[in-house]
């Protein structure tokens, strides 16, 4: 499989630099392929066209949160652990990774329809798994088992998404992941029981 092969990851990982240095729309394969050290041609052995590259760029990234969650849910802990752990983990990866950090935050909120359509449905399996943690801490009554679980998951995703957006627009002048309790603790005072 594509996947599989090294070639693909480096050019997922030289996608993610070009983009976030040049924006979506100046992102050019030729600077992609030059990046990652390879051929303009060898571009179009694993992607159709940049829109395939920066769905796959998220698709892959995302990936990462994923398995970090799936990990946090597995620990066992109370729910407010495991949200604790997400927000944290949610924080730490993207203060590793400022040039994703501009791709998730900026560049693929600027794509057409479609992409935002084919990034909403990657996006679905992270927040299915948050959904998870919430109604587990609902039916303990850990959380408050009367809360509207939708409206739950986008305080909760949307607090994630601005605090991180709002981090990215300031040129990661501070400690993103420093700001994990407090987001914490407001949002776990907003939905406990």
């Amino acid at each position: 499989m594509k996947k599989d092969k090294p070639k693909y990851r480096q050019i997922i990982d030289a996608a993610v630099i070009v983009i976030a240095e040049n924006g979506y729309h100046h992102a050019q394969v030729s600077k992609i392929a030059k990046q990652a050290g390879v051929a303009d041609g060898t571009i179009y052995l694993y992607f159709k066209n940049k829109e395939d590259i920066l769905i796959s760029v998220f698709k892959e990234k995302m990936s990462v949160f994923v398995e970090n969650l799936q990990c946090i849910i597995r620990d066992g802990k109370s729910s407010s652990e495991k949200l604790n752990a997400m927000i944290e983990k949610h924080f730490q990866v993207l203060a590793g990774d400022h040039h994703l950090a501009t791709v998730t935050q900026l560049e693929l909120r600027q794509s057409n329809k479609d992409v935002r359509l084919k990034i909403n449905t990657i996006l679905r399996e992270y927040l299915i798994l948050l959904d998870e943690i919430l109604v587990e801490g609902m039916e303990t009554k850990e959380f408050n088992p009367e809360m509207d679980l939708r409206l739950a998951r986008q305080l909760i995703f949307g607090t994630i998404d601005e605090v991180t957006t709002s981090w990215v627009m300031n040129d990661h002048k501070y400690d993103l992941t420093a700001l994990a309790p407090k987001v914490q603790h407001l949002i776990l005072n907003g939905i406990k029981a």
